[in-house]
């Protein structure tokens, strides 16, 4: 296991070849988090980040499924990569003390409203598992799988750990600000 990027209690590492893992705590002692722990939390995520994120488009199928594609900002276009987009199906399991959402790239069709251009983030498998410590406190584990062909420069992995820190920072400020 190889750590590319850890702040402020955010760590995010290879675990082997396209495997890669994040984790970061949350607190809020005004809410209790598991109650806030849904698909709309996984919008709110990409919603405030639409510096990074160009289009989000969520799906809720019901309490336990959804679809979402999400088409990425160019980021690395100076450095001749394209610009990538993500179509998942997402399940969500939830049980004592455990709320996951198991994702995976669907791939049997692409959504219509991606640019030509942009190519498909293969996602064998996301599991991001969301362990509640108290009713004020979780602690959130993202294991990330890629498909073997998609190849992941050395240079970008350590900027692609400084861009999650970014997404999931501020989701953890704004949801540890939260007063109700």
């Amino acid at each position: 296991m190889t750590e590319l990027y850890s702040k402020e209690g955010f760590v995010f590492t290879k675990n082997e070849k396209n495997n890669y893992n994040l984790s970061f705590e949350m607190e809020n002692n005004n809410i209790i988090l598991s109650k806030i722990i849904d698909f709309n939390l996984v919008k709110l995520i990409y919603d405030l980040n639409n510096d990074i994120y160009e289009k989000v488009n969520l799906k809720i199928i019901n309490e336990n499924e959804a679809t979402i594609n999400l088409l990425m900002k160019n980021l690395f276009e100076d450095l001749g990569l394209p610009q990538r987009f993500s179509y998942l199906y997402i399940k969500k399991i939830s049980q004592e003390n455990n709320i996951t959402f198991e994702s995976q790239t669907i791939k049997s069709e692409r959504p219509k409203d991606m640019p030509v251009d942009a190519e498909l983030m293969a996602i064998q498998t996301m599991i991001c598992n969301c362990n509640i410590i108290t009713p004020h406190k979780v602690r959130f584990t993202v294991n990330v799988l890629f498909e073997n062909h998609m190849l992941i420069p050395a240079v970008v992995e350590k900027l692609v750990g400084l861009i999650l820190y970014k997404i999931f920072n501020r989701v953890k400020q704004f949801i540890e600000n939260v007063r109700m």
